[in-house]
């Protein structure tokens, strides 16, 4: 069985609308370098801004 990371292990980024960090989840383990915001909301904040 494999070892579990401690949530500090996992990476992070900033969130570039709310300027909070969000760490790595496990629903973005293939796309983590596509991921820009930690949430939907962010997300459509952003794109209504532009």
């Amino acid at each position: 069985m494999a070892r579990q990371r401690k949530k500090s292990d996992l990476p992070t980024k900033v969130c570039p609308v709310c300027d909070r960090p969000f760490t790595w989840r496990k629903k973005w383990s293939q796309c983590w370098d596509e991921v820009k915001y930690c949430s939907d909301r962010c997300r459509r904040r952003k794109q209504s801004n532009n």
